[in-house]
């Protein structure tokens, strides 16, 4: 399995790019806004994340889904990591100034570094990218009342107004009890779809120094992009 077919694309993490998107039937009397605004406010009041995720990558070209899984961590602005479980040892870490891409299960002996921007930009960012700012950078259309294990959701679908993005639509799952995004359901430029779905969600919470740090061991080979 290629590593841009089952890991986090470089160009994707600034702003994260993720299936299951089966054909849905938007509601045009259903007003996305008011679902879209609530999840930004809540957004602006989170501090950390940690959270258990479950990524889904189906691409027709390469057979079955490949399906990965770890912990999530973010502390806002510029602090973001993927500690994947499955496989083991595969690490995503933006250190607030650089994104290190680590994915031994795929291309061994190697890490990816990328200097994160220090201007124009929130940061590496999962869940931001949806959330802030909606109605400057998507057209919304609401989809359905759903429910996920944590409760209940509203299912809102993206299209960028930019058109420069790895990703032609997003479909987001959000919580009505908190209004956090629960699950991301992307189809990429590649033609690939992406889903990540968080569960077990903690916030505003101290997360350790550790989960941020990324040093490369002896004999490893740090390729700059």
């Amino acid at each position: 399995m290629k590593y841009t077919s089952a890991r986090l694309h470089v160009g994707t993490m600034t702003l994260l790019a993720f299936v299951a998107l089966v054909p849905t039937f938007q509601r045009a009397d259903v007003d996305p806004w008011p679902v879209l605004d609530r999840a930004s406010a809540s957004f602006d009041t989170l501090r950390t994340l940690e959270a258990d995720f479950i990524q889904i990558v189906e691409n027709p070209m390469l057979g079955d889904p490949d399906t990965t899984r770890g912990k999530l961590f973010q502390r806002r602005p510029n602090y973001f990591a993927m500690r994947f479980s499955e496989p083991k040892n595969d690490r995503i870490v933006a250190d607030g100034r650089r994104l290190w891409l680590y994915t031994p299960s795929t291309t061994p002996g190697q890490v990816i570094r990328t200097t994160i921007p220090g201007s124009g930009t929130t940061g590496p960012n999962l869940i931001g990218q949806f959330v802030e700012h909606p109605r400057a950078r998507y057209e919304a259309a609401y989809v359905r009342a759903d429910s996920l294990p944590d409760g209940a959701v509203d299912v809102i679908a993206l299209t960028p107004r930019a058109k420069d993005l790895p990703y032609s639509a997003a479909t987001v799952w959000i919580s009505r009890r908190d209004g956090l995004v629960r699950r991301i359901d992307l189809v990429e430029t590649s033609g690939q779809r992406r889903t990540i779905t968080l569960q077990q969600l903690s916030v505003n919470r101290a997360i350790a120094a550790r989960e941020f740090r990324f040093s490369p061991t002896s004999g490893v080979r740090v390729v700059d992009q």
